[in-house]
């Protein structure tokens, strides 16, 4: 069945680039009237907009709005209230596999996606299951405790780095991903090609005092991954299947290695379906409990979505989550997100029981700061009415 569909999605992707049009899939927005989705058994349970308290005319708008948008190139939006999916739509659209095209891509309930930096958050939630286990022995721990191989890398300064300030993004350590992934001089994407990713992490000068400074770094993230990996003693991977991936249900994930020296991507390699991004979700949501299994702790859910450090306030930033506010029908809201380049997004609103997975293809646009938002606060948020 997984090759006829394989062979089968090939096709309608050769004949819709042709120009061919086809009917909304069985998984769409028109075939489930904006009801509950079809084909979420054993995965979800379902409920229709109207019982979860959704204006379901608003939110089954978004199915027009997508479609007569391409441009948007949204592939899949999934919302769950109250642990109950309730509405998911999935669309055709020109994709990468980290910065390989794809084409023209038809996303299913079963396409495993790019994460991309979905991925830091991810590895937070390992990061506390970690710390659960007592595989690591706190976050105050100094950096290079974990890596003696790099004793030439330390300095005064560098030795007051902790995990703390990796989680958060305040090591201080000169960092430059505002540049494009395609400049060279971007540092992500140097770390990727390098000879061994936590040398060339540790490498840089401190700028800034540790803590004091907010500066986005994947270095930080793939530095807790070793971290991780040192005091677990196994591969990510191999520690996300066991200790979160399985638990948790998600049976097909990838998780890419860099292009140069075989690491594991861990601040932007990892594929999920968005099924899946909604679990992680509702992990969040409830407060590391899963199916009536605790997973993680709730103090580490608790303290790695706290906002921590500004970044442009309202927006503000935990342990590898972003945390935002804004008012909803006359009320103060807050909620908690996981963002990846191109559009990739999983929030989750506490005071509404809500969580919302996006995926996109806008890698390269600069709508993809506000199409993904859009969608969460106008047409979901905005729908809500109990």
């Amino acid at each position: 069945m997984k090759l006829c569909l394989t062979g089968l999605v090939l096709v309608m992707a050769v004949l819709m680039a042709a120009g061919v049009q086809f009917p909304a899939p069985a998984w769409g927005d028109a075939a489930m009237s904006c009801g509950s989705p079809l084909e979420a058994a054993g995965e979800w349970q379902t409920a229709s907009p109207e019982s979860a308290g959704f204006d379901a005319a608003l939110l089954c708008s978004l199915g027009g709005k997508l479609g007569n948008s391409p441009e948007m190139n949204v592939h899949s939006v999934i919302v769950v209230r109250n642990a109950k999916l309730v509405y998911e739509n999935y669309r055709a659209g020109k994709d990468q596999k980290w910065g390989s095209s794809l084409g023209l891509a038809i996303h299913t309930p079963q396409t495993l996606h790019d994460m991309r930096s979905v991925s830091k958050s991810v590895v937070s939630l390992l990061f506390g299951i970690a710390l659960d286990r007592k595989l690591v022995a706190g976050i105050d721990t100094p950096v290079f405790s974990y890596f003696p191989e790099f004793a030439a890398l330390r300095s005064p300064e560098k030795d007051r780095i902790e995990l703390r300030h990796l989680l958060v993004m305040t090591s201080g350590l000169a960092w430059d991903e505002r540049r494009p992934y395609s400049d060279p001089e971007n540092s992500e994407r140097r770390m990727t090609v390098a000879t061994n990713p936590y040398r060339f992490a540790l490498e840089p000068p401190v700028m800034n005092p540790p803590g004091e400074k907010w500066n986005y770094n994947g270095g930080n993230t793939q530095l807790l991954a070793g971290v991780l990996e040192r005091s677990a003693g196994m591969w990510l991977t191999d520690f996300a299947r066991e200790e979160l991936f399985e638990p948790l249900g998600i049976k097909q994930f990838e998780w890419l290695k860099m292009w140069s020296n075989g690491e594991v991507a861990a601040a932007y390699g990892l594929r999920l379906r968005p099924r899946d991004m909604a679990k992680l979700g509702q992990l969040v949501l409830d407060k590391g409990m899963w199916n009536g299994r605790r997973i993680v702790s709730e103090a580490w859910i608790g303290e790695s979505t706290q906002p921590w450090t500004d970044v442009e306030p309202p927006l503000r930033y935990g342990y590898q989550w972003w945390t935002d506010e804004g008012e909803i029908n006359g009320r103060k809201v807050s909620w908690i997100s996981a963002q990846g380049l191109g559009g990739q997004r999983i929030y989750v609103v506490p005071a509404f029981g809500l969580v919302v997975a996006i995926t996109a293809g806008l890698y390269d646009s600069a709508s993809q700061d506000w199409v993904s938002f859009d969608i969460f606060e106008k047409f979901v948020l905005a729908a809500i009415r109990e």
